[in-house]
């Protein structure tokens, strides 16, 4: 039997992650999550989560964006390879969580939340050094959008 040639598709879904990237409501949240949300503890985490403020929604946007498609990824959706070679952002996503998630696991009585994130991130070579160089981003996005330098501070759209 012949195998189905699957690139295509996975091609076209990656795209289509992207493009949701670029809706409005996902473009404030993505710029919400990047220059503004500077978490302190995984209860800090869940308060914003159980807290119904637009935030909130922001910040389950962007994290349950990158842990579905880290899923399809995970499972053999889309193909690794052109996954990771085609995004980063994901990283970015798990380097600002990545210190909380073991708090905000333990309280909620998830072991598994985030975890797709996790797995797929951490197959990333060299992904300790990329976390760390991310993670600095992060502050000069988040201080920039703090001085008042919102569009320069906003990552790319």
């Amino acid at each position: 039997m012949k195998a189905v040639e699957t690139k295509p598709l996975d091609v076209l879904a990656i795209l289509k992650l992207y493009e949701l990237r670029g809706e409005a409501l996902m473009r404030e949240a993505r710029a919400w999550f990047f220059t503004e949300f500077a978490p302190q503890s995984g209860k800090e985490i869940l308060r914003l989560m159980l807290s119904g403020q637009r935030q909130s929604a922001f910040y389950r946007m962007v994290a349950s964006h990158w842990d579905i498609a880290a899923s399809f990824v995970n499972n053999g959706g889309i193909d690794e390879r052109l996954f990771l070679e085609g995004n980063t952002e994901h990283v970015v996503v798990f380097a600002k969580l990545q210190p909380f998630l073991a708090e905000v696991r333990e309280i909620i009585g998830e072991p598994d939340y985030m975890a797709n994130l996790e797995r797929l991130v951490l197959k990333t070579p060299d992904i300790e050094k990329k976390l760390e160089n991310r993670r600095r981003l992060l502050e000069r996005w988040t201080h920039a959008h703090a001085k008042g330098g919102e569009r320069a501070a906003r990552p790319s759209q």
